[in-house]
Parts: C-alpha cells; structure tokens; sequence
C-alpha cells in the first residue's frame, strides 16, 4: 500500500492503518528504536508508543513523507525511554558513543535562548548534510540519526571501520567549522 493511501486510512481512523503500517515499516521503525534502546522488550514499547503516536497526531498532521515523518516519532521515543533509563542507570552503548561524539561540535544550553534559536540550529546541520556528498550525507545521517554502529555503517557501505571513524570526524570537525562561523560554537 502506498503510504498516501496509509495516511488516508489514518484520516478515516480505520484502525487498518496501523496495520499497514506495521507491515510496511515495522522492521525500519524496530531497527531505529534497536540501535537506540538495545533491548528488545524496550523495543517492543517503543514500537507500540510510536503507533499510538501516530495515531493521535494524524490527523490534524499530514506528512509530506510518511517513512520520514515515522522514523522522527520513533526516534525522538526511542530517545526519551534512553534517557529515562540511564536517569536510573548508567549505560553504554551506540548511543552513548554518538552522543560523546557530537557533543564537541553541538552547543549545549539550557537558556531560554538557546530555545529560541533551536529551530536556526536545526537548519543549519540541515543544510550543512544535505550540502555533503551523497556518501558523506548517508553516513553521516546513519550515524546520528539512525545511530548506528561503526561496524553496521561499514558493512552497508563496503568500507572499513578504520575509515568510517575517519569520514565521521572529518564530518564533525567540519560540522563544528560551520557552527563556530555561525558563532553556535565558541572554540
């Protein structure tokens, strides 16, 4: 099914959306959450969150591009179970390797300020991506968006890990060049 006719049932509220759902993007949306969370009983609830996510926010919202739209509710999920979790544990992980790794280059205050700001943040990285190479720009999304492994990035783009490490800090370096002409970063 077509994900216009899918976003169309959410519309109806025929609850045959979320099963189309499920069997279109189940896998996509538990691998986000997977690399996020690392355990499949997470997983699960943050697959069944997202769902219910959706179903409450469609409509009044239609998504331009209904995978990209999902993957960002699952996402940000995945992201909110993390931290509750670690506030009762610390962890490790994919995610905190990404995190420790973007923390150098991406400006962290808690000011009403950076609030306003936020959303200028957010189209500065966007348009710093989507100005990358189409390789640079699938790597560089696969690891802080979808956060994945060094290990998986390698294997999906047939390099070493060696070299993905590389491409990755290059990327942030010139990440934080831009932030820091932007004056978001203070070097």
């Amino acid at each position: 099914m077509r994900d216009e006719e899918i976003v169309e049932l959410f519309f109806l509220r025929d609850e045959k959306a979320i099963n189309e759902t499920s069997r279109k993007y189940g896998n996509y949306c538990q691998a986000i959450a997977n690399n996020i969370l690392g355990n499949m009983q997470d997983v699960d609830e943050c697959i069944d969150d997202t769902y219910f996510k959706l179903w409450n926010s469609i409509p009044p919202v239609r998504p331009r591009i209904f995978k990209v739209y999902l993957a960002k509710i699952t996402r940000n999920i995945a992201f909110n179970m993390f931290e509750k979790r670690c506030t009762r544990k610390r962890g490790g992980g994919t995610i905190m390797e990404v995190l420790d790794e973007l923390y150098e280059c991406i400006p962290d205050e808690n000011s009403v300020e950076h609030m306003v700001l936020e959303k200028e943040l957010c189209a500065i990285i966007r348009d710093y991506v989507r100005n990358l190479s189409d390789r640079d720009a699938d790597i560089f999304t696969c690891r802080y968006f979808y956060t994945e492994s060094i290990d998986e990035i390698a294997a999906k783009f047939g390099l070493k890990k060696n070299n993905v490490s590389v491409i990755l800090k290059r990327l942030r370096d010139k990440l934080a060049n831009r932030l820091m002409k932007e004056e978001y970063l203070i070097s």
